[in-house]
């Protein structure tokens, strides 16, 4: 194959280039930061109110279930074969080069434009203590901010990270004890036991549809935890460091939502109607600020917003590395402009940063024409890819494993073994297709059919095959046999 010794060399640990400088718990904080966020801390509340606290739990749930299936199959691909090319260069390897091609650019698109998400978001929650400041100024100095924090080093990207996901993890902890206080009355006056998960009858509402809806919700919620596969191409020991930060992080993650979900859940009646406005933009109903407010806490309008803030910046942060390495990949394998490959002296791929700062402010630079129209349409389209990234995870592992056994390998010679093969990647790959296909059932439920929903909401699946079958078709790439795909890797 044609990029073998360059994966070789680079995922090796006498690789002159990338810097391996992330320790086991820059990874953990790089996983949980990445999937902490506006989810649990805005989106929680209007998923209680549209399927009750029963069915927020239960999509949860599932989705954590998922998650675990999906981060131990990285955990296999990465300890194995840790590179910061990760999607693409699994792709590639294990499947053929046009999947390769296809879902390292789907990854790159989804995290440039959601770099310019974020610099939205962070620009509207500036405005609680600046409301007169102008918006471009904030974006134009988030965006500083986070290029130099990448520009650095991958260190500077790691130890920022860290701290980003500290306040989240604090913020949670602290949220989950005044909670559990508040229902057993001991803060914030009388105790409300269950009486608010059996509000009328029952703790389910709003029938299928809505719990399609959460579901989807949920799995927006978790995404950015696979941002570990990529930070393995820079970690000191990924053999140990990575199998340590997926155990950690799966159990945190899924404690943290689900219990959230159910203080929330029992604190507030999900017929409230502000828990269907907790945005950005109103950041003094969203769950935790009403819970906090509850408690007596009065602050705890500005504590969040200042808490969503470093989430959003942190997003924004991990999306800004995460392309800017996956494009430095695709260009040492001739997928991307081969100066995008280059590295200066700490380490950092600079033309692959420069051109993914550009693509991100470009992006939100679209939000001030045509009342956002354009900006919409890009932010929409990114929405399917992080669950098109993820069948593309359950599909590498499935088909690593496979090709691993087929050329007379035992596996007792992985680093890390992901459980409950075949059935893990199966159940992962199964559940994706039912988020993407479900991305928006409402258009078909009206008395006619919202074409321009169903084209905003799946505009990417077609994006995603016509990249992958076109560059198949120009370039002549088929489905690499099992007998020969490219199982080297240098050792550790």
């Amino acid at each position: 194959m044609q990029s073998k010794q360059q994966h070789t060399t680079q995922a090796g640990s006498k690789e002159p280039g990338l810097r391996k400088t992330f320790k086991a718990r820059h990874l953990t904080m790089i996983a949980l930061g990445g999937s902490i966020g506006t989810g649990l801390f805005l989106a929680s509340g209007g998923a209680i109110a549209a399927s009750g606290p029963g069915g927020a739990l239960l999509a949860y749930t599932a989705v954590g279930i998922m998650v675990y299936f999906l981060m131990t199959s990285l955990g296999e691909l990465a300890t194995y074969l840790p590179d910061s090319g990760s999607f693409s260069t699994y792709g590639t390897r294990f499947i053929s080069p046009a999947f390769g091609f296809a879902i390292g650019w789907n990854f790159w698109y989804n995290w440039a434009v959601t770099i310019a998400a974020e610099l939205s978001a962070a620009t509207v929650i500036i405005k609680y203590w600046f409301p007169d400041s102008p918006s471009f100024l904030w974006s134009l100095v988030f965006l500083l901010l986070m290029f130099g924090l990448n520009f650095l080093s991958s260190r500077g990207y790691g130890e920022s990270e860290y701290w980003f996901a500290i306040i989240k993890i604090i913020t949670v902890i602290v949220f989950l004890a005044v909670g559990v206080l508040m229902i057993f009355g001991i803060m914030g006056g009388e105790a409300v036991g269950f009486s608010n998960f059996q509000l009328g009858g029952s703790s389910f509402h709003g029938g299928f549809f809505a719990f399609v809806g959460v579901f989807m919700a949920a799995g927006f919620s978790f995404q950015g935890t696979e941002l570990v596969g990529v930070a393995a191409g820079e970690s000191e020991n990924p053999r140990r460091n990575v199998p340590l930060a997926i155990r950690q992080v799966f159990w945190r993650i899924l404690i943290f939502y689900i219990l959230a979900i159910l203080v929330i859940g029992l604190l507030i009646p999900y017929t409230n109607p502000d828990l269907l406005r907790g945005g950005i933009d109103d950041i003094g109903v969203s769950p935790f600020t009403i819970v906090f407010n509850k408690a007596g806490l009065a602050i705890a309008a500005s504590v969040m917003n200042a808490v969503i803030l470093s989430s959003v910046l942190s997003a924004g942060n991990s999306g800004m590395y995460a392309s800017s390495r996956v494009l430095y990949a695709m260009a040492k394998d001739g997928m991307a402009p081969r100066a995008l490959g280059r590295l200066n002296r700490r380490g950092v791929p600079v033309g692959a940063l420069l051109v993914t700062t550009a693509v991100g402010m470009l992006a939100f630079l679209a939000s001030f024409f045509g009342d956002g129209a354009v900006y919409n349409w890009l932010l929409n389209a990114s929405g399917m890819c992080g669950f098109i990234n993820w069948l593309g995870i359950a599909i590498c592992h499935f088909r690593f494993r496979r090709a691993f056994i087929a050329q007379g390998h035992s596996l007792d010679e992985l680093p890390y073994r992901a459980r409950w093969f075949p059935f893990g990647p199966l159940f992962a790959f199964a559940l994706c297709m039912v988020a993407v296909l479900g991305q928006n059932l409402g258009a078909f439920t009206g008395d006619s059919i919202d074409w321009y929903g169903l084209m905003v909401s799946y505009i990417s699946l077609p994006l995603f095959l016509l990249i992958w079958f076109g560059y198949r078709w120009f370039r002549k790439s088929r489905l690499v046999p099992l007998a020969e795909v490219d199982l080297s890797t240098h050792p550790e």
